[in-house]
């Protein structure tokens, strides 16, 4: 057999152990009543050397050999760009212009704690991790990257839990939303930002890569999204069929991801951004069946990508230093998160139960968390160790949103009789059904 052929053979047995153990997850996360991803980053987690590399023989080893791991890296990330195309479409960029008060203030406070104390938690331990770091990565990117990593919120997975709970039609669900809505886009915004920091090298490069993305982003805003709803409208017009329009907006999509690429960003950057510049009225007028074929071809791959993140991480290899460290990153995560976000919305008037209810959603991370962690290992801000603890904080945090939350919802009910929510609408009292 050549060595094609044996390429070939060991990633289609790989994508076989992947998807089937990702399956077999996720309906024992399900089961406990976590969210899907919770099940799939545990089975990435599992098959790597943190389990299935403990065992005689190291399986891990074997069955990932390191020759075709970046041939799973490329599958991986193939699915992590269709993902971030859908997370980038659902997430309503005219949100941050209507945006009541109540919203732009927890979104805000949402993001701003959590990344102060973040900050202030990378100056300690970057003496710590200094010499273990690419010599392109000094203080400024590592502290940066920290602190966002620490303020992001798993949009995607929120609202899969809300959907679960019957409340994304509720106020509180409502607001949530809103809220998650806008901290992504400032999230993803400060990301790419700390990336160019990260990579941009001399600070001509730096402006050169900022000016090639101002570019970007506005040539989609002004140019791009312009022509789709116009070619959107006359395949209308034409009655074309469902799979003209989901080539064309999967080829718009990995045009983007290449270009953001090239610029010296990650894929993900450009996936995301197409995503939001695709007109949703003229898509759902043609095909509103593209965004869900996408959503479902990306989470076929996203299992690899979960595992290629998982042979990264190995929990016995943090020590008790690293234990440490982690006790300290899941504190400041939580206190930032739920102290910025039920903190703000108290300030708007909003009762506090409500406001913890809040606090406790905007804790999730979820897979979200675990896209800008490889961001930040495909730069050098993250070295092994400080990336498994940012991957374990990802897992609790995500894990006890849905507990925590049914805490606080089950002492009694919350309001749930509109689906638009302001912190006037979640304070009011809740009518008898």
């Amino acid at each position: 057999m050549s060595a094609a052929d044996t390429t070939t053979a060991v990633i289609l047995l790989d994508f076989a152990v992947v998807v089937t153990a990702a399956g077999l997850a996720t309906a024992l996360a399900r089961r406990f009543g976590q969210p899907a991803v919770i099940g799939e980053i545990v089975a990435g987690i599992a098959l790597g050397p943190s389990l299935l590399g403990l065992l005689p023989g190291d399986p891990s080893h074997w069955l990932f050999p390191t020759a075709e791991r970046p041939i799973l890296g490329v599958l991986g990330n193939v699915g992590l760009v269709l993902f971030m195309f859908v997370v980038g479409y659902e997430v309503d960029l005219g949100q941050l212009r209507r945006a009541r008060s109540a919203v732009a203030t927890v979104a805000l406070g949402s993001i701003a704690l959590p990344m102060a104390m973040g900050t202030g938690l990378a100056l300690w331990l970057y003496p710590q991790y200094r010499d273990s770091l690419p010599e392109h990565i000094g203080r400024i990117p590592f502290v940066l990257f920290l602190g966002v990593a620490l303020s992001i919120t798993a949009f995607p997975v929120l609202a899969r839990i809300l959907t679960d709970l019957k409340l994304q039609r509720s106020p509180i669900g409502g607001f949530a939303m809103s809220v998650a809505a806008v901290t992504d886009v400032l999230a993803w915004a400060l990301l790419a930002v700390v990336v160019l920091l990260a990579v941009g090298g001399s600070w001509t490069a730096v402006g050169l890569r900022a000016a090639g993305l101002v570019l970007f982003v506005v040539a989609l805003a002004l140019v791009v999204r312009p022509l789709l709803r116009r070619l959107l409208l006359l395949l209308e017009g034409r009655r074309a069929g469902p799979r003209t329009v989901l080539l064309i907006i999967v080829v718009g999509l990995l045009l983007s991801s290449w270009a953001t690429t090239e610029l010296g960003f990650h894929p993900i950057f450009g996936a995301f951004a197409f995503g939001a510049a695709v007109p949703k009225a003229a898509l759902a007028a043609v095909a509103p069946e593209t965004p869900l074929l996408i959503e479902q071809t990306g989470w076929l791959f996203m299992p690899v990508f979960f595992i290629t993140t998982g042979l990264g991480v190995d929990i016995a290899g943090i020590g008790w230093v690293g234990l440490g460290q982690l006790a300290l990153v899941m504190l400041v995560a939580c206190a930032g998160k739920f102290l910025g976000s039920a903190g703000a919305a108290r300030l708007t008037g909003m009762p506090a139960r409500q406001a913890s209810a809040v606090g406790v959603l905007m804790n999730c991370r979820g897979l979200t968390e675990l896209v800008v962690i490889q961001a930040g290992v495909s730069v050098g801000v993250l070295t092994p160790r400080l990336a498994t603890i940012m991957i374990v904080m990802a897992v609790l945090t995500t894990a006890m949103t849905a507990p925590l939350f049914g805490r606080i919802h089950g002492k009694a009910p919350l309001p749930h009789e509109a689906p638009d929510a302001t912190a006037a609408q979640v304070s009011a009292p809740t009518r008898a059904r």
